[in-house]
């Protein structure tokens, strides 16, 4: 089962920033194991650009769809056998990046 697992920073209380290492590790680890399917760390909320095409005309905004002290801070796209393994690499991953996890499975 494929989960999205999703990096949570927050404005007002960020995790540290000395943390890559350890995450590449981590990395290293999920691939070795054979769960790692995709993974990416996002660029600020304040970049983004929000698309609507729903009406006449698209129209975009610039900055996050919602703002708030939280943010996607970056992802991990996860292949693993039930929602315990990913639970439990999720809990790892937190305490490796410092941030807010969350787990979410693909339909």
């Amino acid at each position: 089962m494929q989960y999205l697992v999703s990096v949570i920073d927050d404005k007002v209380d960020p995790g540290r920033t000395d943390r890559q290492p350890a995450i590449s590790e981590f990395n290293d680890r999920v691939i070795a194991e054979g769960y790692w399917v995709f993974a990416g760390g996002l660029a600020d909320a304040d970049t983004a650009t929000v698309v609507d095409n729903r009406g006449e005309q698209a129209v975009l905004t610039d900055g996050p769809f919602v703002e708030s002290k939280e943010f996607l801070a970056g992802f991990w796209v996860w292949d693993v056998p039930d929602l315990d393994v990913a639970l439990k690499l999720a809990a790892e991953a937190s305490k490796v990046c410092d941030r807010k996890i969350e787990v979410r499975p693909f339909r």
